[in-house]
């Protein structure tokens, strides 16, 4: 339909966040609206963009955004705001533009809302997408914000070299079975943990980890990380914390470097989890350092130019859980917390 001044108006399918959350997430948590109209214009003088979403990255660091602002705490994002759409990372076409960078028809990957058409006020932080020869739905994984952290944790933080032995948690993810490609291209022993038996096969027979185990049957993590890893574990890329991280802490070897990536494990606590064997860090001279991937954003043409010939190469594989419907997005980011995915957890809102 027609609105005001000829311009078109559509509706705007939306995934509302309702109200802050506390504990375990639920669907009900979110609410798909179809009442929502948008005009399919920049507003006049506005140097925003328009674009038609695509492709939606679900993620765990979505869940911190859930909860209730802490007054005085100091978050590393924003939380998402009662009553509008979710944000989050995704692939989108431009269909209109005030943006002296951006042009009708270009494709971007970004912070964007989990709605079908957004307008997009902050364009710093957006990327444009110039190879189109790779699935534009990478750029929610493989080539965009899990691909670049992967990239970020062990290369800049964990300064591998031939012939150590990695351990990745939460290694079957979007981040982490990045982590364990790289590593067996830089020639190091990788082992990789994960919560299922498809899991731990997939990390076996298409990544090409050493070895995996699935945590759920180790009733002594600590033990069993003595078994995958008799000589100690040279570089650690966290996904999960707490108990991991503990047991992890006692099998380092003096010199080790651990990467803090994330910590799936204590998102829905109340109360999280305490780290017992920290001294560790102390004889063992451990450097443990926590990075945030957009504060390395700068370094993406670097990273790109070293994945892509390895990607049209086939050197790296990666693996893609695909949510079909904006409808299908609050379960899709849920299932994050109960290990549902397999692979990158991603929501196809239209195919362009």
């Amino acid at each position: 339909m027609a609105g005001g001044g000829g311009v078109e108006e559509v509706t705007n399918k939306q995934v509302l966040f309702k109200e802050y959350v506390s504990g375990f997430p639920k669907e009900s948590d979110m609410h798909v609206s179809t009442s929502g109209t948008i005009k399919l214009k920049v507003p006049e003088g506005s140097n925003a963009i328009l674009v038609k979403n695509l492709y939606l990255s679900c993620d765990p660091y979505m869940r911190p955004r859930m909860k209730q602002p802490t007054p005085g705490s100091q978050a590393y994002v924003d939380s998402f705001k009662p009553g509008s759409p979710i944000v989050g990372y995704g692939v989108a076409k431009v269909l209109d533009s005030g943006h002296p960078d951006f042009k009708k028809g270009d494709l971007i990957w970004g912070m964007t809302g989990w709605e079908e058409y957004s307008l997009i006020t902050t364009t710093q932080g957006l990327f444009k997408i110039h190879h189109t020869d790779v699935p534009l739905s990478y750029y929610t994984g493989l080539l965009g914000m899990p691909g670049t952290t992967a990239y970020i944790g062990f290369y800049e933080i964990c300064s591998p070299k031939k012939g150590e032995h990695v351990f990745i948690s939460a290694a079957s993810g979007a981040v982490g079975q990045l982590v364990g490609q790289f590593a067996k291209l830089s020639g190091c022993h990788v082992i990789g943990s994960a919560g299922s038996k498809e899991k731990v096969d997939l990390l076996k027979n298409k990544f090409g980890f050493d070895e995996a185990f699935n945590y759920k049957e180790e009733p002594d993590l600590a033990a069993a990380l003595k078994r995958y890893f008799p000589e100690g574990i040279d570089i650690y890329f966290d996904n999960v914390g707490g108990k991991m991280l503990d047991a992890v802490l006692l099998n380092m070897r003096v010199h080790g470097r651990i990467a803090e990536c994330g910590m799936i494990s204590q998102y829905n606590l109340e109360q999280p989890e305490g780290v017992y064997n920290l001294m560790s860090v102390v004889w063992k001279q451990i450097r443990m350092e926590g990075f945030l991937v957009f504060e390395y954003y700068h370094l993406y043409p670097k990273f790109l130019e070293f994945v892509l010939p390895h990607i049209k190469e086939g050197k790296i594989t990666y693996v893609e859980d695909i949510a079909e419907g904006l409808e299908s997005a609050p379960a899709a980011l849920i299932g994050l917390f109960t290990g549902r995915n397999v692979g990158k957890q991603v929501v196809v809102v239209a195919r362009e």
